[in-house]
This record gives structure tokens, sequence and C-alpha cells, in this order.
């Protein structure tokens, strides 16, 4: 006899408990799924939706030659640096001055300080959101709330480009004031301008949003055919990328998939979606431009995926 979900509590394990209460509650009668490919598939969406801990906020130090005016020791073991120039290394984000032999050995604790991180756009995100200590870039969060407020109607929003020139007006704005900016609809009348700045952040980084190490693994994810499988290695290739990259990149779908819920009037899916951003979020490790070049199609199917599936996945 096969074994339905719903007949003892002993067979449900905890991490399915709330999800098949919600089926429950939406069946006009009690629903009963045996073990068969549907129950694999329910047990696979359920656990990709539990919450998992997020790792250690951890950043390596951005070291860089230096050399030094007057007397100076190194931070980390306290010996003096000898020497007229070039006598160490200082990291470029939060000041720390060691010897070249001593920067091998110092952990991953690096505190960036706003004194040091002076841009916004083309700075390492991990860098940013640490500096600032925000859970996101600020750009990407006022960005996001200014467009959500007044162009989710906007015909080709993220398709249609905005002025060049003032998309690199809205850049200098944030590098110079950061959250002071102002990307009110009184200053940038045109949404298709902060959607142009918003994009050309991500473009700028010098680490992707998926990142050069998590890169192959979500192509992989793209060239799976059984669709829970595709959602595994989906979910596989998220623990890849750091904490910072992560929240941002969670935050980004949830608003592309409230773009799509407008797009009677904006014209823009998730399909659409995936063809803007995929070649704006991904960039191919690899120098051969031809490998690149047949990669574009698996990074817009990567990003459509992941709007999709946003409120499994993350």
């Amino acid at each position: 006899m096969a074994l339905t979900l719903f007949d003892t509590d002993e067979y449900r394990p905890p991490v399915w408990k709330s999800y098949l209460y919600q089926l429950q509650q939406e069946a006009p009668h009690p629903r009963r799924i045996t073990c068969t490919n549907e129950l694999t598939s329910l047990v696979r969406r359920a656990t990709l939706k539990e919450n998992e801990q997020i790792p250690k906020y951890e950043k390596v130090h951005n070291f860089k030659v230096h050399t030094f005016r007057g007397p100076h020791w190194c931070e980390y073991c306290a010996n003096f640096m000898w020497g007229l120039i070039a006598q160490g290394v200082r990291c470029a984000d939060c000041g720390l001055n060691v010897h070249k032999q001593c920067s091998k050995m110092v952990p991953n604790d690096c505190k960036p300080d706003l004194k040091h991180v002076k841009k916004v756009y083309s700075c390492d995100l991990t860098t940013l959101v640490k500096a600032h200590i925000t859970k996101r870039p600020m750009v990407v969060d006022m960005c996001i709330r200014e467009i959500e407020s007044r162009g989710l109607n906007s015909e080709g929003l993220y398709r249609v480009s905005g002025f060049s020139d003032l998309i690199e007006d809205v850049k200098m704005a944030f590098d110079r004031d950061g959250e002071k900016a102002d990307i009110s609809v009184n200053m940038y009348e045109d949404i298709n301008i902060i959607t142009g700045a918003l994009k050309l952040y991500f473009r700028d980084l010098p680490i992707p949003l998926i990142t050069y190490d998590a890169y192959p693994k979500f192509i992989e994810s793209a060239k799976v055919m059984d669709p829970d499988e595709q959602l595994e290695t989906l979910h596989e290739a998220l623990k890849l990328l750091p904490p910072a990259h992560c929240e941002t990149l969670r935050y980004l779908m949830a608003h592309l998939k409230r773009v799509t819920l407008h797009e009677k009037e904006n014209l823009m899916n998730a399909e659409n979606l995936g063809i803007v951003f995929g070649p704006t979020l991904m960039r191919s490790p690899e120098l051969d431009a031809m490998a690149a070049l047949n990669d574009i199609r698996y990074q817009r199917l990567v990003v459509e995926l992941l709007i999709k599936n946003e409120d499994i996945l993350f």
C-alpha cells in the first residue's frame, strides 16, 4: 500500500510541514499525495525553500605596495619596516600596514573605511557594503525603490536605454554623494535613466554579481534538462556566492519578479529581462571570445530561471 503524506505526522519531516499545510488550506478537499514522482518533486521544492544559515561575512585585504614616510612598524608582527621606498604594503580599503611577507598571513578580517573607499561605482561589492555597513549597495536599493515607485508600467522597462550623458550624471552623483544622491523625478524624469544607472552599476563591478568562481555552476544549471535537478543545481550554485553578492542577487530577482507582474503594461516578461540582465550580471571567466559568445544563451536562461523561481530559491 502506498504511503500518503497526510495519514500521520511521522511521515512528515519538519521541512515539509509548512508547505504541506499551505496545500491543505488551498485545496477544496484534503489532498492525498502518494510517494511517486510528485512526492519527489514536492520534497525537493520544499527543501529548497528551507532557510540556510548565512556564512560568516569575511573580506580579504586589498594590499598594494606602499612607500611610507618616516618610521613605520608592521601592524601584524610589530617589527620595524626597513628601507627608504616600498617598505611594505597597505590595504587600500582599510589602511592596514604590514610587511609584504606578513600580508600572506593576515586573516580575512578587512573592515573597509569610508575614508579609503571613495567611490560607489567600480568598487568591489563586498567592500562597498562593509564600508557603509549595509546589507546591499545603496545604489541598488535606491534605484529599485525609485523604479518601483514610478516606473513599473513603463513600456520596455530595462530594455529601453536612457541618455548616456544623464546616466553618467547619476553615476557621478552616487560616487560624490553616496546615499544622499538625488535621483528623484524632479532630477531625472525619464525612468530609463535610473534603470540605465542600475545596469551600469552591475556592469562596472570588478567582480560580477554572479562571480567568476560561481559562473561555471550557474551555466551548468542552465544546461540541465530535468526541471527539479535544474533547481537543485541552481541552489548549489547560489551557495558559491559571497553573502553580499547572494543578498543583492536575491533582492534584484524579487524586484524583477515584480516587474513581470506588470507585463501587460511594460511588455517585459522573465525571458525579456533575462536577455537584458544575463550579460549584465554574468561575465565568462574564459578569455576565449567564442566560448564566451556561446554562453550568452545560457546566461539569459539562468536569469530567467532565477526570476521565475525566486520564491523557491531564495
